[in-house]
């Protein structure tokens, strides 16, 4: 049994054509997907390894007791489950997202961290761009919700 942690691979939406006097954007809004975002931020910020070592305790055992349920169903007479481990790959999911809205990552003393687009407010969802001090690797909130658990 393996657990994976990653995104569903959504390219992020085009802010339309640069006008001329404006910066470039870092990236081709266009061409970027949430894959490549997370590689970004796997590489230099080791956010998904992060959330495992903080929260690995709290991840097997969600993964014992979604085994549990499946066994004591199996038990009673339910047919197989296709996702046994659906719930819990669910549960985790919700977890992720959790430890990104508390930033959680800044407990565990990553170097970057916190980053200075969360602290300078950069929101790609407002109108102007800037808004409070937020959470760290919520930008537009894209990567965040295409993240996903899964056990092969």
């Amino acid at each position: 049994m393996k657990l994976h942690l990653g995104v569903v691979d959504i390219p992020y939406r085009a802010n339309g054509p640069i006008k001329s006097g404006k910066k470039k954007p870092r990236f081709n809004a266009g061409a970027t997907t949430t894959g490549f975002v997370a590689q970004i931020l796997e590489d230099k910020y080791s956010v998904m390894q992060n959330f495992a070592d903080l929260h690995m305790n709290d991840i097997a055992e969600l993964l014992t007791i979604g085994m549990a349920e499946s066994v004591e169903s199996l038990m009673q007479g339910a047919p197989p489950s296709l996702k046994p481990f659906g719930q819990p790959e669910s549960e985790i999911g919700q977890l992720f997202r959790t430890y990104l809205d508390q930033s959680e990552i800044r407990q565990t003393g990553q170097p970057g961290v916190p980053t200075e687009a969360a602290l300078k407010g950069v929101n790609h969802r407002l109108k102007n761009k800037r808004g409070p001090v937020r959470p760290d690797f919520i930008d537009t909130g894209l990567y965040q919700a295409s993240f996903r658990a899964w056990i092969d």
